[in-house]
C-alpha cells in the first residue's frame, strides 16, 4: 500500500534529470520552505525540504507522491498537504534517516493516512 508512496505522481510534471534545488515549496495553506536536497529514483523519490523559519529551521522528508504540480517557470513545487501535516510528520535527522527503512516505511505509514485537505493548486 505504501509503494507508490516513493513515486512522482504521472500529472506532476516531474521532468526527468530537472534540479529541483532551490524550488520553493507550497503546502496547500502557504509556503514551507526550498528544496535543499531530492531524489529521483524510481521507487525512491523524495524532496528533502528546509522549513527555515517556519519550524525553527528543520528540514522535513516528502515523499514525491505528495506533490501535485511543480512549475518550472516560476521553481515552485505544489504539495497536497496543509503545513500542519507536514509538521506533524515523524521528525526527520538528515544524518540518521536517509537511508533509514525503518524511518521510510513510518513516513510512508504517516503520508498514506493523512488524507490531503485545504484545496489544491490546480
Amino acid at each position: 500500500m505504501t509503494e507508490h508512496v516513493w513515486s512522482y505522481q504521472p500529472t506532476a510534471g516531474r521532468l526527468a534529470g530537472t534540479d529541483l534545488t532551490g524550488y520553493k515549496v507550497e503546502a496547500t495553506d502557504g509556503a514551507i520552505g526550498k528544496v535543499d536536497k531530492h531524489s529521483d529514483e524510481v521507487g525512491d523519490a523524495y524532496l528533502v525540504v528546509d522549513t527555515g523559519v517556519w519550524i525553527f529551521g528543520k528540514e522535513v522528508l516528502l515523499p514525491a507522491s505528495t506533490v501535485v504540480r511543480i512549475d518550472t517557470e516560476d521553481k515552485k513545487i505544489f504539495v497536497n498537504r496543509a503545513k500542519e501535516q507536514i509538521k506533524n510528520a515523524p521528525e526527520f535527522h538528515r544524518d540518521k534517516h536517509l537511508g533509514d527503512a525503518g524511518y521510510r516505511e513510518e513516513l510512508s505509514t504517516y503520508y498514506v493516512t493523512s488524507i490531503p485537505f485545504g484545496g489544491s493548486h490546480s
